[in-house]
Formats: C-alpha cells, structure tokens, sequence
C-alpha cells in the first residue's frame, strides 16, 4: 500500500485571536521554514481567518481554518464549518452536546482537545480539561497536546528555565490517563487521535524585556499530527482540503515529535491475503495476518492491542504474525542522549 504522508500542526492562534500575537504571514513564513505542509488554525470562536481570504494555499504551506470552541472547559476543535459555531449557555452551564452537535449539523467535524490538560499553580496557569464524557459524534480527540505535557514540566523555576530553552527534552508524551481513555473509547467505536500544539506566540516580560515564550519558528519543530492519503496533494485547495479531511476523519493520520528525527516514511499496516490495511482501516481476521511497521530510523517500538502491551522490541523494521481481534495500534520511541524519549503515536488499525 502507498501513501502520501504530509506533516501538519493542528490547534495554533493567531493575532486574530483574543490571546493571539503573530501574525498569519508570519505564521506561515515560519511553517515554511520548517517543512510544515499544512497548518489547521483554529483560534478563539471565530472564523475571522476564512471569511478574510486567508484560507488555502500560500506558496508551500497549505491553511485550512477551523474554530476553537472555548468555554471555560469542554474546548472542541471544530473544522469543514462555513460560519462559526456560538456555544449556548442555560442555567446548568455551557453544554458541550449543544456544539458538538452543531458542528455536525453544519456539515462538519471535529475532535475534543487538551481533554487532560491540568495547568500549573506554580506560574498560574489555568486548568483546561474536558470534564463531560457523556458525549457523542465527536470524530476524536486531541491524543498529545504540547502545551499539557511541557506545563507538566513548570513546578520549579529551574526546571521551568531549562524546558523553555530545551522544550523537546522535557516532553514525556502522551499523559497515561490520555491513552487509557482513548484506548477503551476505541473499543466502542472509531475515536480518532490527533496531536495539538495549541502555541498562541504569547509575549512575556522579562526583565523589562518583550520575549515570545514560544515563537512559531520554534515551536513548529515540536508536536506534528500527519495526515497520510492515497494521492498526492495537488495545489488546488478546493481538492487538497477535502482529502486531507478524508484521511483524517478516516484515522489515516499519527502524531510525532519530529524534533530529534523525522518521522516522515513511518508505515504501519496489516497484511492478509495479499491485502494491506493502513491507519483507521478495519478488517475481519481470516487467516496469515501479519503487523508491517517501518520506521526511518531504528526505535523502541510497542506494539498496544486493547489497550495492553503485546510486543516491543528495537528495530527500525517489525514484523508480526497475529491470531486474535482487537484493536492495534503502534507506539515508537527514540534513543537520543541516553535516553528514549517519545516519538510516534498512530492511530489504530481494527481487527474484527
């Protein structure tokens, strides 16, 4: 099976946002910089981004807009929206169904985020999480959010100094309780996982001095989600768009950190009787299925069936026979400086 993989960054703010600082052409320039092909903004209740021109192709990159919908708690990322989506509130609060549902309603999709995100009262920084799981027609959620796992890091000036120098090393990946719940959520239906980098561009003062506590050329280094299809970008937008949407709401997507190694070649697939099925494809198991993984480099692979550990070793290319259903997917992690350190996180493949 051939596919295209192209390296994206979902969930940014611009200077459109309330908290938002850079521009849009800034923002750009700096993806292009950094081999970013696609950019899914999504600043703060509004669209202000589409209905000014912005989205499409400019040069390299590729913007597509979507909305950050930010009440207090419950934050969706909505996209495929043509008008921005209000939130209501009544009596017993702000209900996330009531927007869920209307981004459905209005043709499009869209995926929880930063679900675990804690803050930190060392350097007060307000909690985020999503606290409503009686949810549904969410098409996923938000798996690795850069901005819950470097906060992780910010309980003591030190540790706090050396991260924003060195934001990379300090990521742990995924937060346990993220996976767990994305795991058994799988294990009903289909729930896509996404990485989201959620940097706003926000200037602090220091000393007197204005210094962007993550400028964009920095942090798209960090946290990608790519997104993998069966053809080729074209350059026409107006096709581009929908099949990047396609895969993505299909699963044909995972999400890495491609600071120490790119990860762009990644595969993981399944072959039975001379068919392979990628990322968010489903099978019926008959017989002689075996796991394909390639990896650019070799990495500490783990192989998760239902949310356990099934195999792991150190390779850059495994392969592996499986005899039971379940839903499968392939976490990677890279040696760098004596230590492994997170890298890929796909998106399952079902077994049935």
């Amino acid at each position: 099976m051939k596919y295209y993989d192209y390296t994206g960054v979902m969930h940014f703010h611009s200077a459109l946002s309330f908290d938002g600082h850079v521009g849009l052409d800034k923002i750009i320039d700096a993806a292009a910089e950094n081999g970013i092909d696609f950019l899914m903004l999504t600043d703060h209740d509004h669209i202000k981004a589409k209905e000014e021109g912005w989205e499409g192709w400019k040069g390299k990159v590729l913007l597509i807009v979507g909305q950050e919908i930010s009440p207090r708690f419950n934050h969706y990322l909505g996209f495929n929206i043509r008008e921005a989506i209000v939130s209501e509130e009544d009596a017993m609060g702000i209900k996330p169904q009531k927007y869920i549902d209307a981004v459905n309603n209005a043709g499009g999709f869209g995926f929880i985020a930063h679900p675990d995100h804690e803050g930190t009262k060392k350097f007060h920084v307000k909690h985020y999480p999503w606290t409503d799981w009686s949810v549904n027609g969410y098409t996923g959620i938000s798996v690795w959010d850069f901005m819950t796992d470097w906060q992780s890091s910010l309980r003591s000036y030190l540790p706090a100094l050396l991260s924003f120098f060195f934001p990379a090393f300090f990521l742990r990946g995924p937060r346990r309780i993220t996976l767990a719940r994305w795991d058994a959520l799988n294990q009903d239906r289909k729930v896509v996982g996404i990485g989201e980098l959620d940097n706003h561009g926000t200037i602090k003062k220091i000393a007197g001095l204005k210094v962007a506590a993550f400028s964009f050329p920095r942090a798209f280094k960090l946290i990608h989600t790519h997104i993998c299809t069966q053809e080729p970008l074209s350059g026409n937008s107006q096709i581009d768009i929908p099949l990047l949407f396609k895969s993505l709401r299909q699963g044909c997507c995972y999400v890495a950190l491609d600071y120490f190694q790119s990860s762009r070649g990644f595969k993981f697939v399944i072959a039975q009787q001379s068919e392979e099925y990628a990322m968010g494809d489903s099978l019926s198991l008959t017989e002689n299925a075996q796991i394909l993984i390639a990896l650019p480099v070799p990495a500490l692979v783990r192989i998760i069936r239902n949310g356990q550990l099934l195999h792991e070793e150190t390779n850059n290319n495994v392969l592996l026979s499986i005899k039971e259903k379940g839903v499968y997917r392939v976490e990677a992690y890279l040696k760098m400086y004596g230590k492994y350190r997170p890298w890929i996180f796909s998106n399952p493949i079902y077994v049935q």
